[in-house]
């Protein structure tokens, strides 16, 4: 038995995307709010991200993609150990801190942390934790892609979620 495809449509694309097209594109690209965070010989920092994925499961591994230009950058290059803490609700305002210009130590005494085995900064009541340690990096434009093995996870299974679409928070419930 054979089967007829249809052609997909085709969409018109300009020439070159330009920054502020991409950046409008993105903005429509929903993701999880996550707190990454660092610790070690560069000490502590931390930042807020979308631009989270996984990569595999064996061995256990996510990617996180940091803007080289951040506040955040230096700590990241020298350090090891980051942990991607995946927040609802109820850190929408340190979500905010985080993406910001705050200081970082006033970033971390706006919330409980504790240290995970990594050594990285564990938020307590995040949605998810993944401690991890960067095992790759690679830069892309303006941005560094670091692979992160994952050591360790956890969090509150209960917890509502949090994404970032148009340009602002969306609470998701919990569907458990």
């Amino acid at each position: 038995m054979s089967e007829t495809l249809n052609s997909p449509t085709e969409i018109p694309m300009p020439p070159h995307v330009s920054q502020d097209d991409f950046k409008s594109g993105m903005a429509r690209l929903a993701g999880a709010v996550n707190i990454v965070t660092t610790d070690g010989p560069s000490g502590r920092a931390g930042f807020t991200a979308s631009a989270v994925c996984s990569v595999t499961a064996e061995p256990p591994t996510l990617l996180v993609c940091l803007n080289r230009g951040s506040s955040a950058a230096q700590a990241f290059a020298e350090n090891s150990a980051l942990c991607v803490n995946t927040v609802g609700p109820k850190h929408k305002d340190l979500a905010m801190l985080f993406g910001g210009k705050t200081p970082m130590d006033e970033r971390f005494e706006a919330a409980e942390w504790s240290a995970g085995v990594t050594g990285a900064p564990i938020l307590a009541e995040a949605v998810v934790s993944f401690d991890c340690t960067i095992t790759e990096r690679a830069v892309v434009g303006s941005h560094e892609v670091m692979f992160c093995q994952i050591h360790g996870i956890a969090g509150d299974a209960e917890g509502p979620g949090l994404a970032y679409f148009a340009r602002k928070f969306h609470e998701l419930e919990n569907g458990a």
